[in-house]
């Protein structure tokens, strides 16, 4: 398809790796029947790989489509395993700036979760930017300065000068990543010595695994250590800390605004095994749905029953990338709120775990390998005795 360039470095060297003919354009949305799931709007998706920067995008992304101000679901705060996680960071924060009496604004704040634990623990005092953001959701942080906005990230509309920034997964919402960024870079250099951290998914796994279940609409922006990097430099930033986390699926990165050093630590010098990567992604793809298909469809021939657990995301792709939709027989999530709701695009009822006792599975598959021990105490309170296994 014609690609004028690439939105992180202009470049033309453009190819694409991966492309759906129609998806559901929310994945998170929360859907009240099973009518408007299956009637949810679709739309195609195209992977498009940089040659020149390695930044992976989705040109026929249309950001008209998606409305974060609906009633949308992201929240992985209900996740003993995640909120370990994100304490660890905010930990890290902590010890790694002293934001006491300090303001910081987090850009994509969510539910406001983060946010919260950042201001208890830190003492700085926060601005929460989300469209998405619900006040009746939001437990009180006491005495703690903190306060929300729900819209989008827009510079000229906030009349302040902050310490810290933070966004975490927000970026691979953003299509124009050029211009965001530099945005932010901008916005945080108001105040000398401010640093900016943020979170991203990694996509350098998803191109080694061919983990297809970690592609949706929604995410038009992808990002490796390296094409992450590149991105905030070429912006004006320094890249002064940045790694791998969450068992590789997460980019962390601290950056602040003003000359970079120019060296580039091995892990982000990482352009040509990308362009390996991004050349072999289209078969290790094809033979991942391919694995994955028959996987589910050889258990449902032998009458076995199928549920997946995760009714997020993940696995909204992994239910309407494939053929196998009509095989899986339950959706699990511990989010409360997901629970009584529906998928997009197949209409899958999300359970809870305790409903797994009424009709137990066989099977159950994780869409995060990463919360597989989670999921397997779960099922072990519940005396259920199953297949367990992740994507």
């Amino acid at each position: 398809m014609a690609v004028a360039s690439c939105p992180a470095c202009n470049g033309t060297r453009l190819a694409e790796i991966y492309a759906l003919d129609a998806i559901p354009v929310q994945s998170c949305i929360l859907l009240d029947t099973e009518a408007a799931a299956r009637d949810f709007p679709r739309a195609p998706l195209s992977l498009v790989f940089c040659d020149a920067c390695g930044f992976v995008f989705n040109p026929r992304f249309d950001g008209s489509l998606v409305d974060y101000a609906s009633a949308t679901e992201e929240s992985q705060h209900f996740s003993g395993t995640f909120n370990a996680f994100a304490r660890s960071l905010v930990d890290e924060i902590a010890t790694r700036h002293d934001l006491a009496g300090k303001t910081t604004v987090e850009i994509g704040c969510g539910k406001g979760d983060f946010l919260h634990e950042l201001v208890s623990v830190t003492g700085t005092a926060g601005l929460g930017i989300d469209p998405g953001f619900l006040l009746d959701r939001f437990v009180a942080a006491d005495d703690h300065a903190i306060a929300f906005r729900r819209e989008y990230f827009d510079p000229a509309a906030l009349d302040m000068a902050p310490d810290f920034v933070v966004c975490r997964h927000t970026l691979e919402h953003v299509p124009d990543v050029g211009r965001f960024v530099g945005d932010v870079g901008a916005f945080a250099a108001r105040k000398p010595g401010s640093v900016s951290f943020f979170e991203t998914p990694n996509v350098e796994r998803v191109l080694e695994e061919g983990a297809f279940w970690d592609i949706y609409y929604e995410h038009c922006s992808y990002f490796t250590l390296g094409s992450h990097a590149r991105l905030f430099r070429r912006q004006g930033m320094a890249v002064d800390h940045a790694r791998l986390a969450y068992d590789g699926q997460y980019i962390l990165q601290y950056s602040s605004h003003g000359k970079d050093s120019g060296s580039v630590p091995a892990g982000q010098d990482d352009l040509e095994r990308l362009r390996a990567l991004a050349a072999s992604f289209p078969g290790k793809v094809a033979r991942v749905r391919h694995h994955w298909s028959d996987f589910v469809r050889q258990r449902h021939a032998d009458g076995r029953r199928i549920a997946i657990w995760g009714g997020g995301s993940k696995g909204v792709s992994f239910l309407t990338s494939t053929d196998i939709a009509g095989a899986i027989a339950q959706v699990v999530d511990i989010n409360p709120y997901k629970q009584g709701k529906y998928l997009p695009g197949t209409g899958h009822r999300v359970s809870a775990p305790d409903e797994l006792l009424q009709a137990p599975p066989d099977t159950v598959i994780a869409m995060n390998p990463v919360y597989r021990n989670e999921i397997a105490a779960r099922i072990a309170e519940l005396g259920l005795d199953c297949e367990l296994v992740a994507v």
